[in-house]
């Protein structure tokens, strides 16, 4: 896979379709690498006829790794932030969306359709608040503002999140990736254990970094609100969100619908934290529709 030299760091990045074609940026989430993005998802975008975009963020898969930053205390951090002490981070969701506009000008692309997972869609809400003239239309995807008001994940999950087995072996970590899975996904679809298993085991093999994690973690709760940002969003917006989402609860997506003028919201019963392959087919055409109905508005 090629990298392009974005924001003062190199982004790994991936593409599907025809470069003539209408381009879509895929931003994924926390410590997820573009191969998160299915790539039967991926086909189906560029089958439509667009020019699909999936890429590693900064401190995560191939990308650049901000080695030099030191060491997280996460947990220490967490606690001064829910205290409402100030936050001090290596770098913050700004910098990360300054890296995917640093991508699409190394791919001298003007404007995209932008489609954000979860700390992507934070990304996007960045992109599309502060940069309209980049970005065609917004598909914010089991995300949320960071309103201090909302309702976080029970604390189970919050422990999960910053708990590592007591082993560090690959088994062991893959095993402890697989429960985590398990937590947040779709309990209506929900994943069998065999292609879990490769999943976490590609992801694993590719590039396995805990530093970036700890990182890209600590970005989201440095960075603010984006609730002031999110009026000022005028592409056309899809608010995705799974009404059974353990990680980000589906209230976080209301919050989003409510403050993005003119947003649109899909809510599915069933649906977690996650891309289950049965589902894939049905994302993909909501992702479509409200594409071809941005354009058709934008024409008009």
């Amino acid at each position: 896979m090629p990298k392009a030299a974005a924001n003062g760091i190199e982004l790994e990045y991936e593409t599907f379709g025809d470069p003539g074609h209408p381009p879509i940026l895929l931003i994924m989430g926390l410590a997820s690498q573009l191969i998160h993005w299915p790539e039967p998802f991926c086909e189906r975008l560029a089958q439509a006829g667009y020019y699909v975009i999936r890429f590693d963020n900064r401190d995560i898969g191939l990308s650049t790794r901000l080695s030099g930053q030191g060491k997280v205390k996460l947990m220490r951090q967490a606690i001064k932030a829910a205290l409402g002490l100030r936050v001090r981070a290596p770098y913050l969701l700004e910098d990360m969306a300054q890296d995917a506009l640093g991508l699409l000008d190394a791919l001298k692309i003007e404007s995209a359709h932008i489609v954000g997972a979860s700390m992507g869609g934070m990304i996007g809400q960045i992109l599309a608040a502060k940069h309209p003239q980049r970005v065609k239309s917004f598909v914010c995807w089991m995300s949320s503002s960071g309103n201090p008001l909302l309702r976080g994940p029970s604390l189970k999950i919050r422990l999960r999140l910053v708990s590592r087995p007591s082993k560090l072996d690959r088994e062991s970590l893959i095993q402890h990736s697989m429960q985590t899975w398990r937590l947040i996904g779709s309990p209506r679809f929900p994943t069998d254990p065999g292609t879990l298993r490769a999943r976490i085991e590609r992801a694993f093999d590719r590039a396995h970094y805990p530093p970036g994690l700890a990182r890209q973690t600590l970005a989201i709760i440095a960075s603010p609100s984006r609730v002031p940002l999110l009026k000022k969003i005028k592409a056309p917006t899809l608010v995705l969100h799974g009404q059974d989402d353990a990680l980000v609860p589906v209230a976080a997506a209301h919050d989003l619908a409510k403050h993005i003028p003119g947003a649109r919201l899909e809510i599915i019963r069933g649906y977690g934290h996650d891309l289950p392959a049965q589902l894939l087919p049905r994302l993909a055409e909501l992702v479509l529709e409200h594409l071809r109905s941005a354009a058709l508005r934008q024409a008009a």
